[in-house]
């Protein structure tokens, strides 16, 4: 019979690749063959192919939990920036620590919005901001009493910062003109206060001064855990003299450019422009700094990249021990297949075909638990997002899916070659006689 069994596995497979046939039907005959018999060994070891692949689970899990809740915060600060003023440019002064320490204190001036404003051109809306009060103030409301940020302004300051008043009115120019003691809140600042949803009309006690509220800002939510309507805004002017800072306060200058892709060349002109205002020689700093809230998002976000791929690359050494637990399970699949092998090489089936066999199977198995891992995964990163207060949606980008599921097959590939290379070395006579 063994004679018989020799001499027809032969004739089918000549039959198979006879005319009507070609090496490529061949090729995906073997393929499809690897495949159904490595999927028909891990069902019949339903519980030891787990336990190997729990390895693979784990290391994609966690860094498909770790990218997930990385990229959820990444986009939800991105979309928090934007929300500051896609096109929006800040002016602020900027003091080396060294000059700090001495005392000297560089301060921007009104001459310089005034230069700005008609000397660079490409910028739609322009406002002065002053912090008032050094920065959080007390602010009354009968009993009730509350600190936020005051800031004085002019009327552009909504459109620069694309915020608008959800109640009430803005400030104007003729609030600025007269030193008019009115104010708008932010949502935050009039919850603390405990005023009516529209607090219009209402009015609120800064030191021994009295300001009426005119108008209630939309809120902004918060950024890092900090609320961003923990304010109050004043007209330019009356912040000067409420605070009694009038020569040197400590001032900034936001405005918008009228097209971002020349925010560049804007930014260049205005930084040009205040070198020769300030008297600046070649090779000497900046005593000021020109940002946007996009180059904020935009370094954030290289930040949280790299962030991301560190700790993702630290968090998969795991795949490589998950890796190393299928090429120990695949060796033993190989010893006690041995027999089995030694008849089917015995029919005539070439080495190669051995060889995809039981690689195949050590890919199915990684492939399978880097596909439960992604699942996983993402259920362990929006779990622990639950679990943080006001912590954003977790995110998994496709590129983190395909990696992970890559990386999981090309773990399976190379740790399954030395059992595949050992079940295919093995030579037929001595294969039948293992016992």
């Amino acid at each position: 019979m063994n004679t018989a069994s020799q001499t027809e596995a032969p004739a089918a497979l000549d039959d198979f690749t006879g005319e009507e046939g070609s090496d490529q039907r061949v090729g995906l005959y073997a393929l499809q063959e690897a495949m159904r018999s490595a999927l028909a060994s891990i069902r019949a070891h339903g519980l030891r192919s787990f336990l190997t692949m729990l390895g693979i689970i784990i290391g994609v899990a966690s860094v498909i939990a770790v990218v997930a809740l990385v990229q959820g915060l990444s986009s939800s600060i991105s979309r928090q920036f934007q929300s500051l003023g896609g096109n929006a440019l800040t002016v602020r002064a900027e003091t080396p620590l060294e000059d700090e320490l001495r005392g000297k204190i560089n301060r921007l001036r009104l001459t310089d919005l005034d230069q700005i404003k008609h000397g660079v051109d490409g910028i739609r809306h322009i406002t002065p901001i002053v912090a008032g009060g050094g920065g959080n103030v007390e602010i009354r409301n009968g009993p009730n009493v509350g600190t936020g940020v005051m800031l004085g302004t002019t009327s552009r300051y909504q459109d620069v910062q694309q915020s608008y008043p959800r109640y009430g009115r803005f400030l104007t120019d003729s609030d600025d003109d007269t030193r008019r003691r009115v104010v708008v809140l932010g949502e935050r600042l009039r919850r603390d206060l405990k005023l009516p949803a529209d607090p219009s009309g209402h009015y609120i006690q800064i030191g021994s001064e009295w300001f009426k509220v005119v108008g209630l800002m939309e809120p902004r939510g918060e950024m890092f855990g900090v609320s961003q309507d923990n304010y109050l805004l004043m007209p330019y002017h009356t912040a000067l003299s409420v605070t009694g800072v009038t020569d040197q306060p400590d001032l900034s200058i936001t405005f918008t450019v009228t097209d971002m892709d020349q925010a560049g060349a804007v930014k260049a002109r205005v930084s040009s422009l205040l070198r020769r205002a300030h008297q600046l020689k070649q090779g000497q700093a900046d005593d000021f700094i020109v940002e946007s809230a996009d180059s904020l998002a935009k370094s954030f976000k290289e930040i949280t990249t790299i962030v991301t791929l560190v700790v993702a690359g630290v968090v998969s050494i795991s795949l490589l021990v998950g890796g190393v637990g299928i090429m120990n399970i695949m060796l033993v699949s190989v010893t006690e297949r041995t027999r089995e092998i030694g008849i089917v090489k015995a029919l005539g089936a070439p080495r190669h075909f051995i060889l995809m066999q039981f690689l195949m199977e050590a890919v199915v198995l990684a492939m399978l638990g880097g596909l439960i891992g992604v699942a996983a995964g993402y259920g362990l990163g929006f779990g622990i997002a639950k679990l943080i207060p006001n912590f954003p949606d977790p995110t998994v980008p496709w590129w983190a899916v395909a990696g992970a599921c890559g990386f999981s097959g090309f773990v399976g590939m190379v740790f399954g070659i030395i059992p595949a290379s050992n079940a295919a070395g093995l030579a037929p006579i001595e294969a039948l006689r293992y016992e």
